[in-house]
C-alpha cells in the first residue's frame, strides 16, 4: 500500500507533536474541529508550548496542512486518531469526543484506508465501539474493506526530554500487512524503537496500565506523606533517604490531576466491573489521591488565621505547562475560599474568568502583602524566585507552605509548611 497522505485527527498535546514528526517524512494534513486552534497553528502559534514558531513555519513549508474543514479528510488514506478520553462527573468514560471523531472519519474514509486510534481506551473499545462507529458512518466492513490500528501515546506534557522522537512506540492491528506499514511509519518518528504488541486488546492494555501503575505509586507516597505529618517529620527527607537504595522507585507526593494519571484508572476500572472483577487497587489509589488537596488544605488551615490572605503560586495541573484540564490546584483554592480571601499567580496561564479566581500578574505580586504563600506547581520560574524576594510578599510573621519541598533548606524562611 502506498502511503498517500496521513491526517491526523486532532491536534492537541498528542496529535500536533506527532504530526510535525510526521511531516518530516510524509505528506501530512492536520484536522481539529477547534478553529481557533487552526488560525493560531497557520500563525505559527500553538497555545500548548510544545512545537515552538520555527517548527510549525518549517512544517508548513515542507507540505504540512491544516484545516477544521472535514471534507478535506478524504484526500488522506491513513488516519490517526489523537482526541481525549475524558470522564464525565460519575468518573465513567466520556466517549463523544472519540464517537464524534469516529462519525467524522468513518464519513471520510474509502476502501483500503487504515485508522489508526491513540486516544487511550479500555481494552476491547477501539474494535467494539471504534469499529462498528466507522463502519456504521462509512458503509464499509471492518478489516475487509477498511482496517484498523492501535498505537497508545505517550507523550509528556512540558517534557522536552522525552519527547515523541526519542521514545518507544508500541503499535498492533489485526492485519499483518497493516502492522508492516505503522512499523515504517512509526519507525520513521522513532528512529526505529518501534514494539509490536500481539494485538490490539494487548496494546490497549499496555497503556491504560502505565497510567494506573504511575497513579497507584503516587498515592502511596501521598499516604507516607500523611504518615510523616503525624510524626512531624518531612517525606522529603525520607525519600532522599530511601532514593540512596538501587532498586528504590522515586515517586513524589501531591495533587495529582490532568488528563492522564487522572483520569486512565478510571477506564482499567470500568472494563474491570464489565468483567466482574472489583479494582480495588486501581481505586483506592484514585481515591487517595482525589483526596489529596482536602487533605493538604486541612493540614495548612488549622495553621493559619480566618480570613487570611493568600496566594497560590501555579495553576496548572504539572510544572512548565499552560494545561488546566483536570488540575486539583482548583479543589485546594474551592476549600480555601470558604473562609479566607485567595488570590493565584501562574505566568503560563492567560485569561481564565469563568474559574471565578482572581488572578494576579507575577509582576504585580510586589503591591501585595499576603498572610500565606502557597506553592502549588514548581513552574520554572517558581523554582528560580529569590527567596529573600519572595518573603516580602509576605506580612509579618506570614507562611509558607510548599507542596513540592524546595524551599525546605532556606533558612531564610521563618514560617515554613511542607509535606
Amino acid at each position: 500500500m502506498k502511503i498517500k497522505e496521513i491526517a491526523i485527527v486532532g491536534l492537541g498535546y498528542v496529535g500536533l507533536p506527532l504530526a510535525i514528526s510526521l511531516s518530516k517524512r510524509y505528506k501530512v494534513f492536520g484536522f481539529d474541529i477547534n478553529k481557533k486552534r487552526i488560525k493560531e497553528l497557520k500563525r505559527n502559534f500553538d497555545e500548548t508550548n510544545e512545537i515552538n514558531k520555527e517548527q510549525l513555519k518549517k512544517s508548513f513549508k515542507k507540505g504540512f496542512s491544516v484545516s477544521h474543514e472535514k471534507d478535506r479528510l478524504k484526500q488522506s488514506n491513513i488516519y490517526i486518531i489523537t482526541v481525549p478520553t475524558p470522564v464525565n462527573k460519575e468518573n465513567k468514560p466520556e466517549l463523544k469526543p472519540l464517537l464524534d471523531a469516529c462519525k467524522t472519519v468513518g464519513k471520510n474514509i474509502k476502501k483500503d484506508d487504515i485508522v489508526v486510534f491513540e486516544s487511550t481506551v479500555y481494552p476491547g473499545l477501539t474494535q467494539e465501539i471504534c469499529g462498528n462507529e466507522l463502519q456504521k458512518h462509512s458503509g464499509l466492513n471492518l478489516e475487509k474493506d477498511f482496517f484498523l490500528g492501535y498505537s497508545p501515546e505517550r507523550i509528556n506534557p512540558g517534557d522536552k526530554i522525552h519527547t515523541v522522537d526519542k521514545i518507544a512506540k508500541v503499535i498492533s492491528s489485526e492485519n499483518e500487512n497493516v502492522k508492516k506499514i505503522l512499523r515504517e511509519i512509526y519507525s520513521n518518528v522513532t528512529n526505529g524503537k518501534v514494539f509490536i504488541a500481539k494485538n490490539i486488546m494487548v496494546a490497549e492494555a499496555s497503556k491504560v496500565i502505565e497510567n494506573a501503575q504511575r497513579d497507584i505509586n503516587i498515592a502511596f507516597i501521598n499516604e507516607v506523606a500523611k504518615i510523616c505529618q503525624k510524626l512531624n517529620i518531612s517525606v522529603y527527607d525520607v525519600l532522599d533517604a530511601s532514593k540512596t537504595k538501587w532498586n528504590f522507585l522515586p515517586f513524589y507526593p501531591g495533587l495529582v490531576g490532568g488528563h492522564c494519571i487522572g483520569v486512565d484508572p478510571f477506564y482499567l476500572a470500568d472494563i474491570a466491573k464489565k468483567h466482574k472483577v472489583k479494582p480495588s487497587v486501581v481505586l483506592s489509589g484514585r481515591k487517595t489521591n482525589d483526596e489529596m488537596s482536602k487533605f493538604i488544605y486541612s493540614q495548612i488551615n488549622k495553621k493559619i488565621e480566618k480570613s487570611s490572605k493568600i496566594l497560590i503560586l501555579g495553576l496548572t495541573f504539572k510544572e512548565n505547562v499552560p494545561d488546566l484540564r483536570n488540575s486539583k490546584v482548583f479543589d485546594l483554592i474551592k476549600y480555601f475560599k470558604k473562609s479566607h480571601e485567595v488570590y493565584a499567580c501562574d505566568p503560563l496561564v492567560g485569561n481564565i474568568s469563568e474559574k471565578k479566581i482572581k488572578l494576579i500578574c507575577y509582576e504585580n505580586l510586589k503591591k501585595h502583602k499576603f498572610d500565606v504563600i502557597i506553592l502549588a506547581v514548581a513552574h520554572k520560574l517558581f523554582i528560580e524566585f529569590e527567596v529573600n524576594k519572595l518573603i516580602t510578599f509576605l506580612k509579618k510573621d506570614g507562611m509558607i507552605a510548599d507542596l513540592t519541598g524546595i524551599w525546605r533548606d532556606k533558612k531564610e524562611i521563618k514560617n515554613y509548611w511542607s509535606l
